[in-house]
């Protein structure tokens, strides 16, 4: 909680140590860690105060008096102003390398493990990656028009985003024309989001609305549909009532590289964001496991299918868990449309008391898992492990991982064999990364 400011100077100049976990340069001053938006290690700058906490205090670059031989100029103009990219001031490779520190680090000060063997990081293209995200939608009274972004570094506020460079060029390109287009609609102020995704053809916006749309809106936004190439649809409730507004028959899907196999999806559904890097963690992923022709291997977190059916192809039996409803249909559709029947989906909520999964009774010789931020303790205590040999967890939070890695090593009798990180969102200080046990 921030403590009240003193009568200390407000700027000051300062030596930049460290980069802290969420993309922010660590200086001391007076013996206090402060941790500066801007800031990389290496550098000295002129620095503001914005906050004091009780261990820390919180500033913001206003000048680089020395800068870092790793810094570059940052692509995006919104830079610093949107919070959705904190590291476009980092030359790409060392933003890959402060991702890999980060999970070392979590690694051992949380889990108390270390790799045998650090695998080297999966990158790709940096730019124009993202296929799937939600943008912030709000009618700005004192500047009279509707502002279309991510949320700023202070989260009560949207970015006003004319184009987004990590965006696919579909949508990134777009931002600007879109808050135009949303800003000459009756219902403006009841359009608090729009989510966008794509696949490999289409590229789907689904508008949130809060009162049901007029006819000219609904007229405005099929003409912008037709004008653009994008598909339209309208989101009145919940998930469910996502429909179509144009065209009424949206094909979405992405093909999987390497086994050619094609995942169906809907609007709403979890897909992971970048293309290229879900390509390479497959396939990354699969040679990690190893699975034979005779295993049987199971998947936790399996969403659409995206590790579960590729895993089919080559293991003798693969069993998919996951905790919506929805996405396990859609998974069990895309094995049928796949031709891929060695596979079987369940629904089960994996943060819960699993004991009357009948899944649970089946022995396995190999397991992947791809938990969501909060990770996978609960269902790991509860996994009969004694027979299963080799574990691939990916993950999209280090401090769970290591969390996890602990219980697994330390609990379960397993040695975390290798670890590393993977650039799912670059220019981001989200650490995506992936890990081997074995027995």
């Amino acid at each position: 909680m921030p403590v009240s400011r003193s009568n200390a100077p407000q700027e000051f100049e300062l030596d930049i140590v460290d980069l802290s976990h969420d993309g922010r340069g660590v200086a001391r001053r007076e013996g206090k860690a402060m941790f500066v938006a801007g800031a990389l290690p290496g550098e000295r700058v002129r620095a503001r105060l914005i906050r004091r906490h009780r261990n820390f205090d919180e500033g913001e670059t206003l000048a680089v008096l020395a800068a870092s031989p790793d810094r570059v100029e940052p692509r995006c103009a919104h830079f610093r102003q949107c919070a959705g990219c904190v590291l476009q001031h980092l030359d790409a490779g060392k933003q890959i390398q402060a991702k890999q520190k980060v999970l070392l680090e979590n690694l051992e000060r949380i889990g108390h493990v270390s790799a045998e063997r650090i695998l080297p990081p999966l990158t790709a293209d940096s730019w124009g990656y993202r296929r799937k995200g939600r943008l912030s939608v709000r009618w700005v009274e004192k500047k009279g028009k509707t502002v279309v972004g991510f949320r700023e570094t202070n989260p009560r506020f949207v970015a006003d985003v004319a184009r987004c460079e990590v965006v696919v060029p579909e949508i990134g390109t777009r931002i600007g024309e879109i808050a135009a287009m949303v800003d000459r609609l009756d219902g403006k102020r009841e359009i608090p989001q729009i989510e966008f995704i794509a696949g490999d053809g289409a590229v789907a916006l689904v508008f949130r609305h809060l009162k049901p749309l007029s006819g000219r809106d609904t007229g405005i936004l099929t003409q912008f549909a037709q004008d653009t190439g994008l598909a339209v649809f309208l989101q009145p409730g919940g998930v469910d009532s996502v429909r179509p507004l144009w065209p009424q028959a949206v094909p979405l899907s992405f093909r999987l590289a390497d086994s050619g196999i094609e995942l169906a999806f809907r609007p709403l559904d979890f897909i992971q964001v970048n293309a290229a890097i879900n390509d390479r963690m497959i396939a990354h992923a699969l040679d990690l496991l190893d699975p034979q022709a005779g295993d049987r291997v199971l998947d936790l977190f399996c969403g659409l299918g995206n590790f579960t059916l590729p895993l089919a192809r080559r293991a003798g039996r693969v069993v998919g868990v996951e905790g919506e409803a929805g996405l396990v249909q859609r998974a069990r559709d895309n094995a049928a449309a796949n031709g891929i029947g060695n596979v079987e989906f369940f629904t089960a909520d994996l943060a819960k008391d699993l004991a009357a999964e009948p899944w649970m009774r089946d022995g396995f010789d190999k397991l992947l898992l791809d938990p969501p931020r909060s990770g996978a303790d609960v269902v790991l205590a509860q996994l009969p492990l004694d027979g299963i040999d080799r574990i691939v967890y990916v993950s999209c939070h280090p401090g769970s991982l290591a969390r996890d890695a602990g219980f697994l090593v330390r609990e379960r009798g397993y040695t975390l064999k290798a670890a590393g990180v993977m650039d799912m969102f670059p220019h981001t200080a989200h650490v995506e990364s992936i890990a081997l046990f074995e027995r």
